[in-house]
């Protein structure tokens, strides 16, 4: 069992240390505390790492030891038989359903909290909430389940990774050649590479994924307007991701009829028409653009769509082009079935 709490002890201004530990960390252990550092209440905290009950019951916050769960109390440990929480027995509705370590732990506690202060926003803010899951699929599920010995599958691995921020944070541990090792140096730096990690990841998705997420709701909610049917939108650019975002909305929104093809203008000032997969990693499409044009281009194109300004259509129909808005959006029309 490894260990860490916050205490934030102050005297005359002074951040009082209480004692260390220099038994080895974990990722887990480091991202909770790096969490809290976060929080103005513990931003000056003195970082304890011990097993001694006694010590512990002096600390404001315990996080991965004691063995006890009590968010009440303020004590966040995992290792104990009777823990088997997930986010998904914590947070009802919530699709997650990974054992929490200690990371986990303060996550669902503070992760709102830690979003919202590294962002300077309010937690209530949409970027803020929208950011909650996201982070934790996409950073924290990772250092839950490497902490708990759950497998990434059931099959033997091809090769082996050897990169991950757990295991950086493992090498930062002393060698266990050293005869007197100092592990509160490497905790220090551990916590100063997960701390960077955190906040790059988190400012990562209230900018770029955010921006994408928004760009994609306002075309799923203005979808209307470029085809009666709805089963067609339109993004203001090329390069947008939107397919993780499509079926995310469409879950949100209870869209009853699917969204079929999305255009967009490319970097050429033409415009694409691309079919909308099955599921944002499948090959599989939900309606792919009209068979008989597939692998067509220029002239034989637009003789047999009567578009005239169509440039192409990929020849497995997932993607295809026209020099004019309109002619791209009659290109998904006659492929969903609808007249020109």
């Amino acid at each position: 069992m490894h260990s860490s709490s916050v205490k934030p002890t102050l005297c005359g201004g002074h951040v009082k240390s209480i004692g260390t530990h220099n038994g080895k960390f974990h990722c887990d252990e480091v991202l909770a505390c790096s969490m809290l550092k976060e929080l103005p209440e513990y931003s000056d905290a003195e970082i304890i790492r011990t097993r001694d009950e006694e010590i512990l019951k002096t600390c404001d916050i315990v996080v991965d030891v004691g063995g006890v769960y009590d968010p009440e109390k303020l004590r966040f440990d995992h290792h104990q038989k009777t823990f088997t929480e997930s986010m998904s027995t914590l947070r009802p509705g919530c699709r997650f359903t990974t054992k929490l370590s200690s990371a986990g732990l303060v996550y669902h506690h503070f992760g709102l909290a830690v979003i919202a202060r590294i962002l300077d926003k309010k937690e209530s803010d949409e970027v803020v909430q929208e950011l909650y899951e996201k982070m934790y699929e996409n950073f924290i599920e990772e250092i839950d389940a490497v902490d708990n010995g759950i497998p990434l599958n059931d099959f033997p691995m091809r090769y082996r990774i050897n990169t991950t921020l757990s295991q950086r944070v493992g090498a930062l541990n002393s060698s266990w050649r050293d005869p007197h090792p100092d592990e509160l140096q490497g905790f220090q730096t551990a916590m100063q590479l997960v701390g960077k990690e955190l906040k790059e990841k988190i400012h990562h998705y209230a900018t770029d994924w955010w921006e994408a997420f928004s760009n994609v709701k306002t075309a799923v909610e203005n979808r209307f307007e470029v085809d009666s049917s709805g089963e067609i939108m339109e993004l203001v650019s090329g390069g947008c991701p939107w397919k993780e975002h499509l079926v995310k909305l469409e879950n949100d929104l209870e869209i009853e009829t699917p969204i079929k093809f999305v255009i967009f203008p490319d970097n050429a000032g033409a415009w694409r028409v691309q079919a909308v997969p099955k599921s944002p990693d499948s090959f599989l499409l939900k309606v792919p653009l009209l068979p008989a044009w597939q692998g067509l281009r220029d002239k034989e194109l637009q003789e047999a769509s009567g578009l005239p300004t169509a440039i192409f259509v990929h020849a497995n129909g997932f993607i295809g082009g026209a020099h004019e808005r309109q002619n791209a959006i009659q290109m998904a029309r006659v492929s969903l079935g609808k007249a020109v």
